[in-house]
């Protein structure tokens, strides 16, 4: 099987080892991400949330530090999605108070835990609005603040690949602009990737339940088996 992964400086070794020598594979850069110079402003009484790695990155090279003594008056909870988002914020030194596998999870959970709580988005200027359009409609205070830019490159995929492995929403607008899916084994990292696959497919989508590369590369070797036995 041959395999696109949609996204450069993947971990070769944990590919090779995850999906083994009966794979071959290729990666190509379907986003550019440009870390934004935010000015500081004050973070007090205000609870914090981080939707992706990259959000966490520039917060903190901008120089942004939240208040984790939970005495205080302006201690700021932390919330985020995704184990990798998580763990980033943890690399920082901050720990988090509620981590959700997607974003609509996040505003479930919000809504019905911390309706009184005033919410700062960190987050990029393609981030999808589930959370905008969700939380001010139920009177919660909610503010995006952009750390980073999304560029779309919109490649031209000239090779044949059975299998295309998609990582972001934006990743799919990207290449669906000069690609088509047609005939191939559609691989996502969560469900709102998978929504927007949805939008330009009817072809099935094996979508990973943690937002991980390991939880869909076992997804690949699994299908792979599939076709084997087959």
């Amino acid at each position: 099987m041959k395999v696109l992964f949609t996204k450069n400086n993947l971990d070769t070794e944990i590919i090779s080892e995850k999906i083994g020598d009966h794979f071959s594979y290729d990666f190509v850069e379907v986003i550019e991400i440009k870390p934004l110079s935010v000015p500081h402003f004050d973070l007090k009484d205000s609870s914090l949330i981080f939707t992706s790695v990259n959000a966490v990155e520039s917060f903190f090279q901008n120089g942004f530090l939240p208040n984790e003594d939970f005495t205080s008056k302006n201690f700021n909870k932390i919330y985020c999605v995704g184990q990798k988002t998580k763990k980033r914020i943890r690399d920082y030194g901050f720990g988090t108070f509620k981590v959700k596998k997607h974003a609509r999870e996040l505003c479930d959970f919000i809504i019905e835990h911390s309706g009184k709580e005033r919410f700062l988005h960190f987050c990029g200027n393609l981030a999808l609005d589930v959370l905008d359009k969700a939380l001010p409609l139920q009177n919660i205070s909610y503010r995006k603040i952009f750390m980073y830019e999304t560029t779309l490159l919109y490649p031209k995929i000239e090779k044949n690949y059975d299998a295309v492995v998609f990582f972001s929403p934006s990743g799919v607008r990207s290449f669906i602009k000069h690609n088509n899916l047609e005939n191939k084994k559609i691989f996502s990292i969560g469900l709102t990737t998978s929504e927007e696959i949805e939008k330009h497919t009817d072809s099935k989508i094996i979508t990973s339940k943690e937002i991980s590369l390991d939880d869909v590369l076992k997804l690949i070797s699994k299908e792979a088996e599939k076709q084997n036995k087959n």
